[in-house]
């Protein structure tokens, strides 16, 4: 087999519309723009949210409250997931983002007590939830805040 005998499975192309080719190609005439209007025009272009002049509905509704474009959430990252990390360990930012655990930590790392933790492991991270911490605690391990 060579380069020259590959190819698609036959009709698995669709040709293109063919539009403004005659009445009989059921696309003449108008080309399927209907009739008149801004657009059946060349070079329409209607923005997203314009509603013909009528005073668009993001500009209807009132605007309450301030979202901070600058926050940074913290990677969120249950007890249960530090299992896979062997006894004794220090489980560190880094070492979530090298396990695939969280993405990235711009704004930190929080431990959260969702799940069991059966070994004992040095946990640094940004902030710690309490029941996180007692469960870190009692498999014998410790949790660290970092700064």
């Amino acid at each position: 087999m060579r380069w020259h005998d590959v190819g698609c499975p036959p009709h698995s192309r669709r040709s293109p519309k063919r539009k403004g080719r005659g009445i009989g190609s059921g696309h003449g005439k108008t080309a399927g723009r209907g009739h008149k209007g801004q657009k059946a025009r060349s070079g329409a272009h209607i923005r997203p949210g314009f509603e013909g002049g009528q005073m668009p509905l993001q500009r209807r509704l009132p605007k309450r409250g301030f979202r901070n474009p600058l926050r940074r959430e913290p990677a969120a990252v249950n007890v249960g997931k530090l299992e896979r990390f062997p006894e004794g360990a220090v489980v560190t930012p880094e070492a979530l983002r090298e396990a695939g655990v969280i993405g990235s930590a711009r704004g930190g790392v929080k431990i959260l007590g969702e799940g069991r933790l059966s070994k004992a492991l040095v946990v640094r991270a940004h902030r710690f939830s309490r029941s996180a911490q007692e469960k870190i605690q009692a498999a014998g391990g410790r949790a660290e805040v970092i700064e």
